[in-house]
């Protein structure tokens, strides 16, 4: 038990953490000293870079929560784990739809030089990783206050 959630955070902190700094940190740095070539090909080498490490988070956090579920009861374990995993899997498909679609066309985008269309995949990616940062703050607002009322 003490593995699963020695994973299940180390995965939580490398992609929540991951997305709490692109949001809060590089993007408004990027979007104020680069021109948009500039600042669309950071986003995509930025991407490229932190997205695997994303994936390897998801495998990790869904293995391990599947497995600490398991252990606490499956269907009975504490609402707050069933929240959690709720919450989790809809910030997992918000993910996959990222990585699939507008990270797609972004990388496109910036291969072809179409600044446009780039800026338009960005935006997108920007309002999607907007909302799965703050479903994973709520998240792990919900864990603690959970475990402390439970």
């Amino acid at each position: 038990m003490t593995l699963s959630l020695f994973l299940h955070v180390l995965g939580v902190v490398v992609w929540v953490g991951g997305m709490f700094f692109a949001y809060m940190a590089l993007r408004p740095v990027a979007a104020s000293v680069l021109e948009p070539p500039q600042r669309l090909a950071l986003w995509a080498g930025v991407f490229a870079r932190f997205f695997p490490w994303v994936w390897a988070s998801v495998l990790l956090i869904l293995l391990s929560g599947l497995h600490m579920l398991m252990v606490f009861g499956g269907m009975a374990a504490p609402h707050y784990a069933m929240t959690m995993l709720v919450l989790g899997v809809a910030m997992m498909l918000i993910f996959a739809h990222v990585f699939f679609a507008p990270y797609k066309k972004l990388r496109h985008a910036v291969g072809e030089q179409d600044w446009k269309a780039g800026g338009a995949a960005l935006a997108q990616i920007r309002k999607l990783i907007g909302i799965n940062l703050s479903i994973g703050l709520i998240t792990i607002a919900v864990v603690f206050l959970g475990r402390a009322f439970t």
